[in-house]
């Protein structure tokens, strides 16, 4: 019944996107889409703009987006491509790390502590993408349009932690199973909690620290209970844009064209603005200067040489390892024939 009750609002808010009247056939193609976070950045540049004001603008009116974030829709990421696939969206952002529940391929781009730096990790999203584009369409008769990042995912803790030690014992928020796989590696133990929940959630003593990225800990004020900021990179949070497959079929090859256009300038402004958020974000969450808002005291850990090496040894031992136990043989040979030739690392499945 809870179930009926979402999709049921869903629908009725879906509906109420929807400018009046039949479309012409020649007329604009109008594209109920659904955002990601509201109070974050890459919707309030991004993903909303894009939508509700840009792509009217550069394709003369011949695509009319409509766009609202999963937040003020009262939805959660794993529903919003089961949506898309009922067509009840036309176009969704989300990320695959909440998806992943319906085939452990939707990780392979995004692996916990694979991927270090952000020219890094755009090269193994462009490497990934046909494996991702497959998947999107054969599981969510869905088109993949875009893969682009959240800022660089770290941990964030109500707590003393100087290194990567001193989380073991701790109970860590994740959002996907690969950051689960990393807390187990380091003697955690992971806990899934609701993005809008973990404030009070740290309040509480139900989690020790948190596994965000470094601008939406900052958006969401994370710094006003958390004391840590241990800057230990585990991912990427990265997301992607995708559409309906029979809604894509139905624009024509011209609008198409028109909207891939669009989408990959928008692609290209999402990944450079994320490659300069970390440094803002974590000078603003510790007390440093912070030009977009009232400064945090949370305390700088920086990870050590010891760290660094230690987190590389559960990337591989570990997070690859059960990623490749998830996803099967022929997974992991796709995914070292692509990311795993970047990377220099071998995906086993037993």
């Amino acid at each position: 019944m809870k179930r009926f009750s979402t999709l049921a609002a869903a629908l009725a808010v879906a509906g109420g996107l929807t400018i009046s009247g039949p479309a012409l056939a020649d007329g604009p193609t109008v594209i109920k889409a659904v955002g990601t976070w509201g109070s974050l950045t890459n919707y309030q540049k991004h993903e909303g703009p894009f939508w509700n004001e840009h792509i009217a603008k550069a394709t003369g009116g011949a695509i009319v987006g409509e766009v609202k974030p999963q937040t003020e829709l009262g939805l959660k990421g794993f529903e919003i491509m089961r949506l898309v696939k009922n067509g009840v969206f036309d176009f969704a952002f989300g990320l695959p790390g909440y998806v992943a529940a319906e085939n452990a391929v939707f990780e392979g781009a995004d692996l916990s502590s694979v991927t270090q730096d952000i020219e890094t990790q755009r090269t193994v999203s462009k490497a990934y993408f046909p494996i991702l584009e497959k998947a999107f369409a054969e599981i969510y008769n869905a088109k993949l349009l875009m893969l682009y990042p959240f800022p660089s995912q770290t941990l964030w803790c109500n707590g003393e932690v100087n290194g990567i030690k001193d989380l073991a014992g701790k109970k860590i928020r994740v959002y996907a199973t690969t950051l689960g796989d990393f807390v187990e590696g380091v003697g955690g133990t992971s806990v899934t909690v609701p993005f809008a929940e973990v404030i009070p959630a740290l309040e509480k003593g139900v989690v020790d620290c948190g596994i965000t990225g470094t601008m939406s800990a900052y958006k969401a004020k994370w710094h006003q209970v958390a004391t840590h900021a241990y800057t230990l990179r585990v991912g990427w949070g990265l997301a992607f844009g995708a559409m309906n497959m029979d809604k894509w079929n139905a624009m024509g090859a011209e609008k198409q064209a028109m909207l891939q256009k669009e989408l990959a300038i928008l692609n290209d402004q999402m990944w450079t603005e994320t490659a300069t958020e970390d440094e803002v974000a974590i000078s603003c969450i510790t007390g440093g200067k912070c030009d977009i808002g009232e400064p945090g005291a949370m305390k700088l850990v920086k990870p050590s040489k010891e760290d660094l090496a230690l987190r590389d040894k559960i990337a591989n031992e570990v997070v690859l390892a059960r990623w490749a136990e998830r996803c099967g043989a022929e997974c992991a040979a796709g995914w070292n024939d692509s990311v795993g030739k970047i990377l220099g690392l071998t995906a086993k499945a037993k």
